[in-house]
């Protein structure tokens, strides 16, 4: 394999656009339908790297099995994010009126603040780099978004992040937190 990759033209890209809005409406269940946009950018983005245009070097183009693979694993990212941030999609102001007006209790606030100053003594025991790499991976950014901000590949920062994650369980563990 030559070490020289082809740029994608307008028109291969516009291409692998519209295989991906197929692909991607095969996957995304209706909830998410106002996402399927987003969806389709991030597919793409992951394939701009990997695709080599038809008559290029090694495989030409790239398979619908290939492409809905990709479309369902951008997917299963999405809800991950979701589900870590907790979203509730505001519908006429109606959602805002149905959040708990009340404060929390005491001993739940101070159950949190035991919790969070288990973390940060735990991560505050991980070396430098498991540290960084795991805390952005707790504040919501997937690995890949992590190793672009920390400039690193995104094997050594998907090790550091599932390593220190490790470290961070065993060290709550320790301290007779769990999950």
């Amino acid at each position: 394999m030559s070490g020289s990759r082809q740029r994608l033209s307008e028109r291969d890209v516009e291409t692998l656009r519209r295989a991906l809005v197929r692909a991607v409406a095969r996957v995304c269940p209706a909830e998410l339908a106002d996402r399927r946009d987003d969806l389709v950018q991030a597919s793409l983005l992951r394939l701009a790297d990997r695709w080599r245009p038809a008559g290029g070097e090694g495989k030409d183009g790239l398979s619908s099995f290939y492409l809905v693979k990709v479309a369902y694993s951008t997917l299963i990212d999405e809800l991950r994010c979701l589900r870590r941030r907790r979203e509730v999609p505001l519908e006429d102001g109606s959602a805002a009126m149905s959040l708990p007006a009340s404060e929390p209790l005491p001993d739940a606030t101070a159950q949190g603040h035991e919790i969070g100053r288990a973390i940060h003594l735990c991560l505050g025991e991980l070396g430098r780099p498991r540290r960084l790499a795991v805390m952005l991976y707790l504040q919501g950014h997937s690995v890949r978004q992590a190793a672009a901000l920390l400039g690193w590949t995104y094997k050594r920062t998907e090790n550091l992040v599932y390593r220190g994650l490790a470290n961070l369980r065993d060290c709550l563990s320790a301290r007779g937190l769990s999950p």
